[in-house]
């Protein structure tokens, strides 16, 4: 183990400016290709947020906790049945349920959602803001077009032990300080 270190301190010891301003600018490049990206899919799918990580169990057995989803948002109306990712006014966390009533107003052509998760016993009311009775088009940040099962769990274990995201960010850190590539 000792020997280990002593070798990575070597390295990052005979490091030169030039090497290290390549590994920078790499780094960069990964980053804000990962925006690119990012953005890209939030053009095309139409929202802010195109990809969700599932945190609870409400949705179950239709979505377990650690599930991927991929979302969208288009015009076309809401229906029942549906799953959508909602945000709640002051809470930053979305959430994501089935919708169980759509009330269409005929006389503004706008629509009101009520939601509630599959594995929970009442509706969602006591979710949205006080005094809310329906979730309306503002709320609702997309609709659950596919998913990805699990693959969220890496989210979930760096959020619940921050630790671990220092850890690897630390580890990644190092491997590409001290890479000679």
């Amino acid at each position: 183990m000792m020997g280990w270190i002593g070798e990575t301190v070597d390295s990052i010891k005979s490091i030169k400016i030039r090497q290290l301003l390549t590994q920078a600018v790499t780094l960069g490049m990964i980053v804000t290709s990962a925006l690119i990206l990012w953005k890209a899919m939030m053009c095309v799918t139409g929202t802010e947020s195109p990809v969700v990580v599932v945190l609870s169990g409400s949705m179950e057995p239709a979505f377990q906790r650690g599930d991927i989803l991929f979302l969208r948002m288009t015009k076309d109306p809401i229906r029942t049945g549906e799953i959508v990712v909602f945000k709640i006014d002051g809470r930053d966390i979305p959430i994501v349920h089935r919708v169980i009533e759509v009330h269409e107003r005929k006389t503004t052509g706008k629509v009101d959602v009520l939601t509630k998760g599959d594995n929970n016993d009442v509706d969602d009311i006591g979710l949205y803001a006080d005094g809310q009775m329906w979730l309306h088009r503002h709320h609702i940040m997309g609709r659950a077009v596919g998913f990805l099962p699990y693959v969220g769990w890496v989210t979930i274990i760096m959020t619940e032990k921050p630790i671990i995201k220092y850890l690897l960010i630390g580890a990644m850190g190092l491997l590409v300080i001290t890479s000679k590539d």
